[in-house]
């Protein structure tokens, strides 16, 4: 009678798999790309995309020169955290490249987002809102930023005392 052999988990069965197809470095760049706010933190994460990993060296898109620059300096710790995050060293450098950063989540233009989720306001109202809050870069910030002050505008004062 044949003896059983130990039982492979799936995970084990699924990484060898991946290592016999060459899919290690495509699965590697997806999880990176699904944990980059969490690896990186929110400022450097709205500026940055991982686009690939080829031969240890991960090509990162940054959305202009300034943060190119800063990046620069950043790049140890950029690696020492990917690598703390896989387990292993499998980034050894970081090429930066300006590019156009794809769009993760579609977040509306301020005056959208306004008419979505304040009381009604007038046109006027929101077209000065949106004028106000243009300068702000940040997409999520201004978003909040623009509903905090229609939702102020909007709600009745009470009539002051004396």
């Amino acid at each position: 009678m044949r003896r059983l052999g130990p039982i492979d988990s799936i995970s084990s069965i699924l990484e060898g798999l991946a290592r016999r197809l060459g899919l290690e470095s495509k699965l590697l760049e997806s999880r990176l790309r699904r944990n980059w706010v969490s690896i990186v933190g929110e400022p450097i994460a709205s500026n940055t995309w991982p686009d690939q990993i080829r031969y240890k060296t991960l090509y990162l898109l940054v959305h202009n020169s300034v943060w190119l620059h800063q990046l620069t300096f950043l790049k140890p710790t950029l690696i020492q955290k990917i690598n703390q995050v896989t387990g292993s060293e499998v980034v050894t450098n970081i090429i930066l490249k300006i590019g156009e950063l794809p769009k993760t989540d579609q977040a509306p233009a301020p005056t959208e987002a306004l008419h979505e989720s304040t009381p009604p306001t007038s046109d006027e109202l929101l077209m000065e809102i949106s004028e106000h809050v243009a300068a702000i870069q940040d997409s999520n910030l201004r978003n909040h930023l623009a509903q905090l002050m229609a939702q102020s505008l909007a709600q009745p004062r009470a009539p002051k005392a004396g």
